[in-house]
């Protein structure tokens, strides 16, 4: 295994300046700008980075007054001072729950961490159940970010002058950081087996030790399986603001990590302002800025502006980046009789500028020095699947799997380097063929995490593609994938707003604990066996509070019973109070407490036998053969009936 450095050409790009601390950073502010690069047709950053230049530390009243925000503003008409709108509330979105913080101390730091969950106090005299959280700390204004819970994480760290900063690399030193004790607790598994799964590359930790506002979370087969909320504006439509109220929105329903994919204007102010107000790992693109600063043209891309976009974004914080290396100049052809083409944009990108240029990828090419980098930030790799099938007549083709095979290789290269690496998936796959793709990752990739976009199982549902991929991710994950990209119901027609984005996290959280069950994790049974529990004994409010969603579950049962009485009786509208199932259940239980019995099963045994008694106490025969004797028979003789 090498030791990595900082590569040269990091410390040449980061240049300080002489202005004042920015308001989310104690470090000196460098600002960005652009310049027309008078060699080439294309723009290059100049200067060194900010960590915040999108917000002025010394806000105002005016400032202050705008938090709430009532307008909208499409498009932002100042990136350095958005204004934003307020969301509902932790407590509306989840009556009766608290956040809840669990301590555990770092033994090698002696540091207390405090690890979130949400905390759902409950009936009855039942206990509070405490559920996995992601929403991040609350009531805190955009404008101030995040606190910064890894800040003297960090530090230790860099005083010490560490050679590598990745987990990978302090896992293999047989080291638990605090964010591997960290996710431990939040997965109820034990540390060394957390160390260990990243030591082996089976799992990984994103996060860049720039994002100190970040609450670690871990993604792998052996542990939750986790769900990511794309984000970012486009040319045509959104807002910082809106991204950023998505991010919030998303992260309160329960996305674990967020993309930024932002094509339109202000992509860095954009991410920037996602950054510091992101409790939850933070990836994106880079091929997409890149692709900004020379204008849309692909063919003018070269290798220095991708490296310069990829230590810009470094700087700012990003935990793990998408590049689409694997997308080779032999396997763009193969593509050719697809009914789809390539539908990555990313891909897109490469596979145009390699055909351009009849060169090979640039991010294939300098491989080791992109290593390199993600090393000296620990960012991990999200090694792009550029050549996904994006139609179900293309799933696994020879181009799909070509680019999976080269996405192991990649893998390989980088934990040489002591990067952290999850790998891309599809995409558009029938039923059928979802499990092939499961089994070549895995043995390609040598076991890394698996990163899928649904898939979609079938093409014909425009509008409800949130449900057709939900079916295949909850296939896919219970086949050993780890990360699930969530599909809005925008998907194919739009960008999506605040609610597609909430559509999309619930469907995927379905699907995710739905793999979680049938995998065993260990927090997953008790959760649905805390909410049947309160199912059975008619503990509505508790049932909608045990709930993915408590505010829609409370509607739509208030849509026909809405007294609050409905509260507590003992049946829904579906069934009413004389077909209840689990009323005549609680029936049959009263029945047995009350005669003395054991079990149901016992009182079901002395029911019959009583019955069998009446029947023989009145003599009653097979065919009622007795003199004038009716009824209870099991049948009638045909001579006894009225019919002709």
């Amino acid at each position: 295994m090498s030791s990595v450095t900082q590569p040269a050409y990091i410390s040449t790009f980061l240049k300080p300046c002489n202005q004042k601390s920015c308001f989310f950073s104690e470090t000196p502010c460098n600002i960005i700008r652009k310049q027309k690069c008078k060699s080439q047709s294309s723009f290059r950053s100049r200067v060194t980075w900010p960590w915040m230049v999108t917000t002025d530390p010394r806000r105002t009243e005016t400032h202050r007054a705008k938090e709430p925000g009532s307008g909208r503003t499409k498009p932002t008409s100042d990136p350095w001072n958005p204004s934003f709108r307020t969301i509902p509330t932790y407590q509306e979105c989840f009556p009766n729950s608290t956040k809840h913080y669990q301590s555990v101390k770092h033994e090698e730091t002696g540091e207390t961490l405090w690890v979130p969950f949400r905390r759902v106090h409950l009936s009855g005299g039942e206990p509070p159940f405490d559920n996995y959280d992601t929403s991040g700390p609350q009531n805190i204004s955009p404008y101030e970010g995040l606190p910064k819970l890894r800040k003297s994480w960090i530090e230790r760290r860099e005083a010490r002058k560490d050679p590598v900063f990745t987990q990978m690399y302090y896992a293999r030193k047989g080291i638990i950081t605090e964010e591997m004790l960290y996710v431990a607790t939040r997965e109820g598994m034990d540390p060394e087996f957390v160390r260990s799964e990243v030591a082996k590359g089976r799992a990984i930790i994103p996060s860049n030790r720039k994002h100190l506002e970040l609450e670690p979370m871990i993604i792998g087969r052996n542990f939750k399986v986790k769900i990511n909320a794309n984000i970012g504006n486009s040319a045509v439509t959104s807002s910082i603001e809106d991204e950023v109220e998505k991010l919030q929105w998303a992260t309160l329903w329960g996305a674990d990590t967020l993309m930024d994919l932002s094509t339109g204007k202000h992509i860095h102010e954009t991410r920037e302002w996602i950054i510091r107000n992101s409790p939850v790992p933070v990836g994106t693109v880079p091929i997409y800025q890149a692709l900004e600063k020379v204008d849309g043209v692909a063919e003018d891309l070269t290798w220095e502006i991708f490296r310069d976009t990829l230590i810009e974004q470094a700087e700012q914080g990003v935990d793990y980046f998408t590049i689409h290396a694997g997308v080779l100049l032999r396997y763009v052809p193969l593509t050719a009789n697809r009914l789809t083409g390539i539908v990555s944009r990313g891909g897109s990108i490469h596979a145009k500028w390699c055909l351009a240029h009849h060169k090979e990828n640039f991010a294939y090419e300098h491989w080791d020095e992109i290593c390199d980098i993600m090393a000296h930030y620990d960012i991990a790799f999200s090694i792009g699947d550029g050549l996904r099938p994006g139609s179900i007549k293309d799933a696994n083709d020879e181009a799909q799997f070509a680019e999976l095979y080269t996405q192991g290789e990649l893998t390989r290269r980088a934990w040489e380097h002591h990067v952290q690496v999850m790998n891309e998936g599809p995409g558009h796959v029938p039923l059928h063929k979802i499990p092939e793709n499961m089994q070549k990752q895995l043995d390609w990739c040598s076991e890394a995490p698996f990163y899928t976009l649904g898939p979609l199982t079938t093409d014909i549902a425009p509008g409800y593609d949130h449900i057709t991929s939900a079916i295949g991710a909850a296939n896919i994950a219970t086949l050993g994938t780890a990360l699930l990209c969530y599909v809005t119901p925008k998907e194919h027609l739009g960008l999506p707003n605040r609610e597609d984005v909430k559509a999309g996290v619930i469907a995927y959280k379905i699907a995710a604990h739905a793999a979680d069950l049938a995998k065993c994790h260990p927090m997953a049974q008790e959760w649905d066996d805390a909410l049947s529990k309160a199912r059975f004994e008619f503990r509505w409010e508790d049932q909608f509070n045990l709930s993915l969603d408590p505010v829609s579950a409370r509607s739509m049962h208030d849509e026909t019973l809405p007294s609050e009485g409905a509260k507590v009786a003992h049946f829904c509208s579906m069934c009413g109070p004389k077909f209840c199932s689990m009323r005549i259940t609680e029936d049959i239980r009263a029945y047995a407490e009350q005669h003395g019995y054991s079990s149901i099963e016992e009182a079901q045994k002395k029911g019959m036998e009583e019955k069998s008694k009446e029947f023989l106490s009145i003599k009653k025969t097979v065919s009622g053969e007795q003199v004038g004797e009716t009824g209870g028979e099991v049948y009638v003789p045909l001579e006894r009936t009225n019919n002709p």
